[in-house]
């Protein structure tokens, strides 16, 4: 009988060269599992709309019969490739599970938070994930908006017409227009009094206490205390439902200052990003003598307790990491994504504490007490006004020193980004990927539980000491380039250090090479299978 030849790819699949296998009798032949598209990524024009079909000429017999088609679409700069395959949906791809593999179409998906802009669609037919779909919903738009032409047209008519009424009640009694227009204004300057707060206030436009019904105390810091809360969202105050759940930060009066400098921070618009702790709104509780901040609530914890109490995957490790680079990255810089001008902020206090850990496993920044405005109007004697501020185990060295370059506002960024350094070894130190894990300790573990700034000299200044990356953590090709990086961004003089966006950069290029590595793996391991098989 002729040696049928196999061509064999990554992730799982053996792909027929030469046509169809023949159809044989016998109890070794088994029944033909899933045909599918499978090819490796591959560069397409597809805009990522409406339909598209992958291009891909080779057919796919998949491995296990439960195994379904699959196509990903992916956009990074200008970079933009299709990738089919093969996979069993009782298994994650990417860390991602599989939905909708039962349709026959495949109708794509977008994933936040994969390192690019990331479709994904699965199906069960034959060659089902060659034609793709985009926003299958498309078409109903035009429809939709040829429906409200009318109304429009009827709302523009209605308001020219009560506009030309107005000006000609005007025109007819400009005496009493003018009595008015006097009598509301006290009332508009009686409004504005505080346009910071009514910013930020964006819950209780009426300026109302909010009904909210404290919970259990869930955190403790210098200033304030945070709270697991219930916020009433219906008119009765007797009925059982109808709560959302909420954090409370409560700052004591003696606080002002801090709760004023966080609730000025949060009431930037520009700060709003999906890794910055959302904000609901902030108000004064006269009758307790406190200030609140009322923020959404994360059940996962603040990152050191979520470390204390589990050991993360790779892939988790990508997830967190990426997050707070690209946090990071948001806050220094100069524009949003969008493109418009903003002021970058310093966060100054970037520890594992003051990280929550959101449901996706990517990181949620908050406690913004400390936080500055880098504003090039300020002068260097209001940056220096601003103090030693942070925590000392994770200061940079010139923070510990009292020599920060105060004409350079670069400087508090490269104070960041070594705290941030910090912050990813204690990653590292808890992933499943560098073998043996041993039990969380934070960074420089060996001292005391809340070192003290003359403490933290010492180590970091005269003995230039850095948390230990052992030789066994380099043996991940991923979680090498990461301790590169680490290295990079706690180097002594801060001139020298990486900035927050080249990390996030290099997070997004070491998701790429691992997926590489990965596929590489599993073609090995595939061929290797098939040699045992043919000897046998």
């Amino acid at each position: 009988m002729e040696l049928l030849r196999f061509s064999v790819f990554c992730c799982g699949a053996i792909l027929v060269s030469g046509g169809l296998l023949p159809v044989e009798t016998g109890p070794s032949i088994k029944k033909i599992n899933q045909l599918c598209k499978f090819c490796d990524v591959r560069a397409t024009s597809c805009p990522g709309k409406g339909v598209c079909k992958v291009d891909c000429e080779i057919t796919s017999i998949c491995a296990d019969d439960n195994e379904v088609c699959v196509s990903i679409w992916r956009k990074k700069d200008d970079n933009v490739t299709f990738e089919t395959l093969c996979h069993n949906p009782v298994s994650t791809l990417y860390g991602l599970v599989l939905e909708d593999y039962n349709n026959t179409k495949c109708i794509m998906k977008e994933k936040k938070g994969m390192g690019s802009k990331f479709f994904i669609c699965s199906c069960f037919d034959e060659e089902c994930n060659e034609n793709i779909i985009f926003n299958p919903n498309s078409q109903v738009l035009p429809v939709i908006l040829v429906s409200l032409v009318p109304l429009l047209v009827i709302a523009v008519i209605v308001i020219t017409s009560f506009y030309c009424y107005r000006v000609y009640r005007q025109q007819q009694n400009p005496h009493k227009d003018g009595q008015q227009h006097s009598d509301k204004k006290p009332m508009m300057d009686n409004d504005g009094s505080d346009s910071s707060s009514m910013h930020a206030n964006n819950l209780n436009h009426n300026n109302e206490l909010l009904p909210i019904e404290l919970d259990v105390l869930v955190g403790k810091g210098r200033f304030a205390e945070v709270y697991k809360a219930k916020l009433k969202q219906g008119s009765s105050a007797s009925e059982e439902h109808g709560f959302e759940t909420v954090a409370v930060k409560i700052f004591p009066y003696e606080e002002y200052a801090s709760w004023k400098n966080e609730k000025d921070i949060f009431s930037d618009a520009d700060l709003r990003h999906e890794n910055v702790l959302h904000f609901l709104t902030a108000e004064e509780r006269k009758g307790q003598r406190q200030y609140w901040l009322i923020t959404a609530y994360q059940s996962l914890g603040n990152l050191q307790e979520y470390l204390t109490n589990h050991i993360i995957s790779w892939h988790d490790l990508w997830l967190l990491g990426s997050s707070l680079a690209s946090v990071v990255a948001h806050l220094h810089s100069e524009h949003t994504s969008c493109g418009r001008c903003k002021v970058p902020i310093a966060h100054r206090d970037i520890k594992s504490s003051n990280i929550l850990v959101k449901k996706d496993m990517t990181c949620c920044l908050c406690d913004f007490g400390l936080a500055l405005r880098l504003d090039n109007s300020l002068s260097v004697d209001e940056l220096a006004n601003s103090g030693q501020v942070g925590t000392a185990r994770y200061m940079a060295p010139e923070v510990l020193e009292s020599r920060i370059n105060l004409e350079n506002i670069e400087s508090f960024k490269q104070a960041d980004v070594y705290s941030m350094a910090l912050v990813l070894w204690e990653m590292i130190s808890r992933c499943s990927a560098i073998g043996e894990v041993k039990e969380y300790k934070p960074p420089f573990g060996n001292l005391r539980e809340h070192p003290c700034v003359e403490s933290m000299k010492d180590s970091v200044l005269r003995d230039r000491g850095r948390p230990e990356i052992p030789n066994s953590w380099t043996s991940h090709t991923g979680i090498q380039m990461v301790c590169g990086s680490i290295e990079e961004c706690w180097d002594h003089d801060p001139e020298a250090r990486l900035t927050a966006q080249c990390i996030a950069e290099r997070f997004n290029d070491i998701e790429d090479q691992d997926k590489l590595s990965d596929c590489s793996d599993s073609e090995e391991k595939i061929l290797e299978e098939i040699i045992v098989v043919d000897e046998k």
